[in-house]
């Protein structure tokens, strides 16, 4: 089992300025923040990093950052994915990784492939990667499922891919990955709202939106579930339930960002064509940070 993967990782948001560039000091804050109150690792470079409006030298910039304030403390996952399987591989060659643990991989989007073409585009990716793979699922962005057979065979014929970050919002298709899985492949949960179902389910844990901004909270409800105490982890849901559905309501990471800015984290500012959290929307989030 991969014990290092096993509990919350969280899905950095990239920090901008009013300019709209990098704010690596925001940066530096927020990951401090997440390591000191306790989770156990750190996701770079994914959808709630704004990945698609970064350039190719931001995210080299973004990752030796936060790698330098790491300092080994937790492992970290590198998103590395696409729909152009050649570019996807050309990238994993050309990245340097010795200081990620894993890459977390999404299924291609508006392209549509069949399952054979998901299979044939992660085996090659397989191939080509040094380091292990954490296949991502998130039908609602990418317009295809991975079906569960697929994600299946995928974990049986490739030692390398080790996980799956699956975020579909469907508890019958983790309960088919549960049930399936190989006993050292982990199905960790990447939707919020599901994720300690599916921890006490068999899960491993999850890559959280919200947890970045309420990681001791969202952690240590994690981990309660990880052990079968239900009991005392859905008392820290419920208080994270409101928090969940607003950071989600129109937008992410508009939401995320916009509880960041009533914690005095880092600003709102979002790259076009996303747009900031309306001023209904930051008002209910600033109320819930307060009562929090």
């Amino acid at each position: 089992m991969n014990s290092r993967f096993l509990g919350t990782g969280v899905a950095l948001v990239t920090p901008f300025k009013s300019d709209l560039s990098v704010d690596y000091d925001a940066l530096k804050a927020i990951v401090e923040f997440n390591i000191e109150n306790g989770v156990e690792y750190l996701v770079i470079s994914g959808t709630t990093a704004e990945s698609v409006t970064i350039t190719k030298q931001e995210k080299e910039d973004i990752t030796k950052a936060i790698i330098a304030i790491n300092k080994g403390r937790v492992p970290l996952v590198l998103g590395i994915g696409g729909n152009n399987t050649a570019a996807v591989i050309e990238e994993i060659k050309c990245t340097d990784l010795s200081d990620i643990d894993a890459i977390l991989s999404v299924s291609p989007y508006y392209t549509k492939p069949t399952q054979e073409g998901v299979y044939h585009h992660f085996k090659a990716i397989s191939e080509a990667c040094p380091i292990d793979i954490m296949l991502y699922n998130v039908p609602g962005r990418t317009s295809k499922n991975i079906e569960p057979d697929t994600i299946i065979r995928l974990a049986n014929d490739f030692k390398n891919i080790i996980a799956v970050k699956e975020a579909g919002n469907s508890t019958y298709q983790y309960l088919q990955l549960l049930k399936n899985k190989p006993e050292d492949f982990l199905v960790i949960s990447g939707d919020d709202d599901l994720a300690l179902g599916v921890t006490l389910a068999g899960g491993s844990g999850v890559i959280s939106v919200i947890g970045q901004a309420f990681p001791k909270e969202f952690s240590e409800m994690i981990r309660l579930g990880l052990k079968g105490d239900a009991k005392s982890a859905y008392k820290l849901h419920f208080r994270l339930m409101d928090g969940i559905d607003y950071i989600f309501e129109e937008n992410n990471p508009a939401g995320i960002k916009a509880v960041f800015e009533a914690l005095e984290l880092c600003s709102a500012a979002v790259r076009l064509p996303l747009v900031q959290a309306s001023d209904a929307l930051k008002s209910k989030i600033s109320e819930f940070v307060k009562q929090f």
